[in-house]
């Protein structure tokens, strides 16, 4: 059972990796709404994955805390958003 709780946390430090380089790398801010939704959901993975693992539910309530504030976030970010502009004489694309 150890080898299914190693797998899947590689899995999730390798999403966690992946993740962190869109966030930094990406050309919009958009592509950076994505990435911190997607690195959210991959945290709430991970705290799933330990109260499995350790069997403590009491962490399971950050979980709906994360779900609530990434909703939020979300919704705010992209109701509010300015649009990029990626020309040279500042007009959007």
């Amino acid at each position: 059972m150890n080898t299914v709780w190693t797998i899947s946390a590689v899995m999730l430090i390798a999403a966690i990796a992946i993740t962190m380089f869109r966030l930094l790398a990406g050309p919009g801010t958009l592509d950076r709404l994505v990435a911190l939704d997607t690195f959210v959901a991959v945290t709430m993975c991970s705290i799933g994955t330990w109260a499995a693992y350790s069997l403590d539910t009491t962490v399971t309530y950050s979980l709906t805390a994360l779900a609530l504030i990434s909703f939020v976030g979300s919704v705010s970010v992209a109701r509010f958003r300015v649009r990029d502009t990626d020309r040279a004489d500042g007009e959007p694309q």
